[in-house]
């Protein structure tokens, strides 16, 4: 595995390109004022350039050219550099200043988590936190997130860990940006709903390359983001564009009914409301919205009349792992649902049946 640690070499002095000028008409035995002659501009400006007050313009660069016979690409390729090494010291400067601005952020998981890259030196780390957000500057982070906590209905978990969820929303956005969909059809997700269910009862590694293709059929990116520290989220549902939709889940819990729970609640946010709502899933929402979201989830999973009649024979013993199985296996759908399902509602106790859930860990 490569290493996350870069060093990147940026030189201390870069020359103003005068200096070089002044080089090449020492060695043809020429004057500055020979020179500003035969370009026909003031020896001032020959004098500025020479001593890095004033820049090669392209067009001082193509009258070098004729005089000099350097082509024009070396002398603006040379200003560009040296331009370029000023903005930069400038900058490193300015951002010295704004390293605590890093202490809002998990930056060494982040690093475990291969996002970013690892360096020694914090304005270099800044520097590649800014990239990560795409931002020029901590200034430009807070006026772009500030947009965002309003967006996510000012939700706790976004006040308290802004910096972790920020980040762990970043990351969903640009796995999102690679997957390639087809323009948002509700009619197509709809119907790619039912069958997606019949994927929970398939392991990780065939129902989530089969979810993320035939949502995105639907218009829908899905993505699967593992949870920072602090970022107490279990997923979260936005609009990239008018016809690109965006499911984030973090697997936060571990177990297949709640995976699986949290994705069909997703998918009822996009489903149910509008493309301009944003919303950020945690423990004890209770908002009108999450609500509709989770009778969604819930009649999806599991249609009421299937409960229904699940329920009213359990005194024959159908709570048992043999009739949850059974039943599961009747509606096609994983038995661990149903569990998590009967748990929820208070039909079963939470420390039961739990050996029916699928369990799932991070591949490393």
């Amino acid at each position: 595995m490569r290493s996350q640690i870069q060093n990147q070499y940026e030189p201390d002095y870069v020359s103003p390109p005068g200096e070089t000028l002044l080089e090449a008409i020492q060695e043809l035995g020429m004057s500055q004022a020979e020179l500003a002659r035969r370009m026909g501009r003031p020896k001032k400006t020959i004098s500025e350039i020479i001593h890095g007050r004033a820049g090669i313009t392209p067009e001082t660069a193509l009258e070098l050219d004729r005089v000099l016979r350097i082509p024009a690409s070396f002398w603006n390729n040379r200003d560009r550099h040296y331009r370029e090494h000023l903005a930069r010291a400038d900058e490193k400067t300015r951002l010295a200043t704004q390293v605590a601005w890093l202490r809002e952020f998990p930056v060494k998981a982040m690093i475990t988590m291969h996002w970013i890259r690892a360096f020694d030196d914090e304005v270099q780390q800044l520097y590649e936190v800014l990239r990560f957000f795409g931002v020029a500057s901590p200034e430009q982070w807070d006026a772009v997130w500030a947009r965002s906590s309003v967006a996510f209905r000012k939700s706790l978990a976004f006040q308290s860990d802004r910096g972790a969820v920020s980040a762990w929303l970043r990351r969903g956005e640009m796995e999102a940006q690679q997957i390639q969909c087809r323009p948002y059809d509700s009619k197509s997700f709809r119907e790619t709903l039912g069958v997606i269910r019949r994927l929970t009862m398939q392991p990780p590694e065939v129902f989530r390359p089969d979810l993320v293709r035939r949502c995105a059929e639907g218009g829908v990116a899905v993505v699967f983001v593992r949870q920072l520290p602090k970022a107490r989220v279990s997923g979260a549902t936005r609009w990239l564009g008018s016809d690109k939709a965006l499911i984030q889940l973090s697997l936060r819990y571990r177990t297949d009914d709640h995976l699986w729970f949290s994705f069909f609640h997703e998918a009822g946010h996009i489903l149910l409301h509008g493309k301009r709502e944003v919303f950020l899933e945690e423990d004890g929402a209770d908002d009108a919205r999450e609500v509709e979201a989770n009778a969604f989830a819930a009649v999806s999973l599991i249609p009421r009349h299937d409960l229904r009649r699940f329920l009213q024979g359990r005194k024959r013993g159908h709570l048992s792992k043999q009739g949850i199985r059974a039943f599961a296996a009747e509606i096609g759908i994983a038995p661990g649902i149903v569990v998590g399902r009967l748990q929820h509602d208070g039909y079963l106790v939470h420390s039961h049946c739990n050996d029916l859930k699928q369990k799932f860990t991070w591949a490393e």
